[in-house]
């Protein structure tokens, strides 16, 4: 199976929406897909689980899908957006000193694509 992980680290919102729609159109196209958001993109959860934002039903579409693996720990920390990953049940990743590491993911076959 073709496995792709899309790391977004952009806190912009324009950038991550392109994020998701890359997700959900790898998976339609049968690949395995994992959406790892880490620096300032963790601040977007918060943003994209209003209701009211217009990309709220985009963000809860790849949720729905798990394609969401998780946000990073230590960045989520420090930028104060940990509580809204927590509420919005996305697992806290922290393999690498903190981080997320990409490297699990290169050596169980997945192409790693940064944002």
């Amino acid at each position: 199976m073709k496995k792709v992980a899309l790391f977004a680290f952009r806190g912009d919102l324009s950038c991550f929406i392109h994020v998701l729609l890359n997700a959900i159109d790898f998976r339609e196209k049968d690949y395995e897909v994992q959406v790892i958001l880490e620096g300032e993109a963790t601040r977007l959860v918060a943003e994209l689980a209003k209701k009211d934002n217009p990309m709220h039903g985009l963000f809860e579409k790849t949720k729905a899908l798990g394609l969401i693996a998780g946000v990073c720990k230590a960045c989520s920390h420090q930028l104060g957006s940990q509580e809204a990953a927590v509420a919005e049940g996305f697992v806290l990743l922290d393999d690498m000193h903190g981080h997320p590491g990409m490297a699990h993911y290169m050596n169980d076959g997945f192409t790693v694509l940064i944002f």
